[in-house]
C-alpha cells in the first residue's frame, strides 16, 4: 500500500508500506480521502509545526475518512464496509484537563500525524491505517466521504466559535480566509451570527470566504475607509500571524472577545496588550476540539455549501503536487488526497 511519509524539511515521500494488522481494541480502516492540513504543510516546508519538530520519519495526516475493514481482538464498532470518519485524538482520560472535561488540551494525548511526542504518533495518510476502534464515527445518512473529509477542520472551527461564547445576533470578525478561517465563517453562521466579516490579503481566499457564507470581505491591506467595520462583538484570529491578532484587538468592542485560533510562530509574538487591559478584552485560546467532531458530521450532512471549499482531489501518487497546490492559497482552499487514485 502507499503512504505519505515526511522525512524532514522538504522531504516528502510516497512509499510502499506494509499493510498493518489491528491489535486489541483497534480497527483497520481503508482510507479513501485525506485532507492536507496546514500542519502537514508546516512539517513539509519547515520540518515542524509550532514547537513540534520532526525527530524521525512520520506518516502525515489526521483528516481521514474511509471504510471499516476489520477489528482486532476485543474491538467492535460499525460493520465492515461502513463509511466512517476517524476522530484523530486519543486523550489519556486521567490528567487534570481530561478530568475537568477539557480533553482537547490533554497533556498526554496522542494525535494522528503529530510530532508533539517521541516516538511520533504516525498519521493516517496511507491506504490502510489502524486506529483505536472507539475513534470511528459512522457517517450520518446522506453524507458522502468527500464532504466528510472536512469533519476534522470543521470541528476545529466549531470549537473556536464555542470558545467565543454566544455569537447569536452578533457581528463576528474572522482574520484569515484559509480553509480553517472559511470553516469558522460557516460555523459562526450556523451558530446564529448576524454578520461575519472576513479579512485576508488574497482575493481568491476571500472568494472562498464568500462561498462559506461571509457577509462582507475586506482586503487586509486596504485603508480604513475601504469597508472595514467600525467595531465587532467577537473576533476570531485564524491567520496565525501577529498582524491578524492586532487587527482583532483593535476592532473588537470594549468588553468583547478575541479568540486566537491560528497557530502563531514559535517564540514570542508582539500584540497590543494595553488594549486587553484598557478595553477589558477577553483573549482566549482555541486548540483542536473534542465532542465537536460529532457535531461537525451532523452539520456536514445537512449543509451542501461546504462542497465548494474542496478545491481539488489529487491521487496519492502525486502527493507532492497536492501539497504544493494546498500551499498556494491563490489557487486552492482545501485539497484532498485520494488513496484509491
Amino acid at each position: 500500500m502507499l503512504g505519505c511519509v515526511i522525512h524532514g524539511q522538504g522531504d516528502l515521500r510516497v512509499e510502499e508500506l506494509a499493510v498493518p494488522l489491528p491489535g486489541p481494541g483497534q480497527a483497520l480502516v481503508a482510507v479513501r480521502y485525506g485532507g492536507v492540513c496546514g500542519s502537514d504543510l508546516h512539517y513539509w516546508r519547515h520540518g515542524g509545526v509550532g514547537d513540534f519538530r520532526l525527530g524521525e520519519p512520520m506518516l502525515l495526516g489526521h483528516e481521514v475518512v474511509g471504510t471499516v475493514v476489520a477489528y482486532g481482538d476485543g474491538a467492535s464498532g460499525p460493520l465492515a464496509g461502513t463509511a466512517v470518519a476517524v476522530h484523530p485524538a486519543t486523550p489519556c482520560g486521567r490528567c487534570p484537563e481530561c478530568v475537568d472535561g477539557r480533553r482537547n488540551v490533554c497533556r498526554d494525548t496522542r494525535y494522528l500525524g503529530s510530532a508533539a511526542r517521541f516516538p511520533h504518533v504516525q498519521g493516517g495518510f496511507a491506504a490502510r491505517v489502524v486506529v483505536p476502534a472507539d475513534q470511528l464515527r459512522p457517517l450520518p445518512a446522506g453524507l458522502g466521504l468527500r464532504r466528510a473529509a472536512l469533519a476534522e477542520p470543521l470541528s476545529v472551527a466549531l470549537h473556536a466559535v464555542r470558545r467565543a461564547g454566544d455569537v447569536a445576533g452578533r457581528h463576528v470578525l474572522v482574520t484569515g480566509a484559509g480553509p480553517i478561517g472559511c470553516l469558522v465563517v460557516a460555523a459562526a453562521k450556523a451558530a446564529g451570527a448576524a454578520s461575519v466579516t472576513v479579512t485576508d490579503l488574497l482575493p481568491a481566499a476571500l472568494a472562498y470566504a464568500r462561498a462559506a457564507g461571509a457577509d462582507a470581505v475586506v482586503r487586509a491591506d486596504e485603508p480604513d475607509d475601504a469597508g472595514w467595520p467600525a467595531e465587532v462583538d467577537v473576533a476570531i484570529e485564524a491567520s496565525g500571524v501577529a498582524a491578524g491578532l492586532d487587527t482583532c484587538l483593535r476592532l473588537v468592542r470594549r468588553g468583547g472577545v478575541v479568540v486566537q485560533l491560528g497557530m502563531l510562530p514559535p517564540g514570542q509574538s508582539p500584540f497590543a496588550g494595553n488594549l486587553v487591559v484598557s478595553r477589558e478584552i477577553e483573549l482566549r485560546g482555541a486548540f483542536r476540539f473534542d465532542t465537536e467532531f460529532d457535531a461537525a458530521l451532523e452539520l456536514l450532512a445537512v449543509e451542501g455549501s461546504f462542497d465548494g471549499l474542496v478545491s481539488a482531489v489529487v491521487p496519492v501518487r502525486r502527493a507532492e503536487e497536492a501539497f504544493a497546490l494546498a500551499a498556494d492559497r491563490s489557487r486552492s482552499c482545501k485539497v484532498l488526497l485520494d488513496f484509491e487514485g
